[in-house]
């Protein structure tokens, strides 16, 4: 199996799924808000606060771009990454793109305590939840490879079927 991309709306999964994959498969995790974070000095909120969004997504792109070498890994993509092509284009390259999905009111429940989303601070509620994922959705589904919901499932069970169906994705494609 190559690198997997985890993308998908803020609360799907994506942190969580990609550390029970590592444990299963035994790659490293790549958290890129983390990775960008610790790389920048600064939270990801400081950074768009300081610097702005098209600084923070060109720092996405980057470091996408560096996972073309190296070990395949798992690699728990920001909520936007998929927004930009050039993104879409680096993880198609040497990957398999695994969206995450949940129902809004399900995304409301696992970020409604959070405050490190800075798109989602002042507008926790599930009709900006819902418009939000509206907007994102052509774009998260036109760079899919697989797509799992998570909202009533466990986190092994969502790893099991990610695991089967990029073996199944990687298989048809070579």
């Amino acid at each position: 199996m190559n690198n997997v991309f985890l993308i998908g709306f803020m609360g799907a999964g994506k942190s969580s799924v990609s550390h029970r994959l590592h444990q299963l498969l035994h790659r490293e995790v790549i958290e890129m808000d983390a990775c960008i974070a610790q790389k920048e000095g600064m939270s990801i909120q400081e950074i768009f606060a300081q610097k702005g969004e098209p600084y923070f997504r060109a720092c996405e792109t980057a470091l996408l771009e560096s996972f073309t070498a190296g070990a395949p890994r798992i690699v728990s993509c920001g909520g936007g990454v998929p927004m930009r092509e050039e993104n879409v284009a680096a993880m198609r390259r040497c990957g398999t793109i695994v969206l995450l999905t949940a129902r809004p009111e399900v995304i409301l429940g696992r970020v409604e305590h959070d405050h490190s989303r800075p798109l989602l601070e002042g507008h926790k509620d599930v009709p900006y939840i819902s418009a939000l994922m509206e907007q994102r959705r052509p774009k998260y589904e036109a760079a899919a490879d697989i797509t799992v919901d998570t909202s009533d499932r466990t986190i092994e069970e969502v790893c099991r079927e990610i695991i089967k169906l990029a073996a199944q994705t990687e298989t048809t494609t070579k």
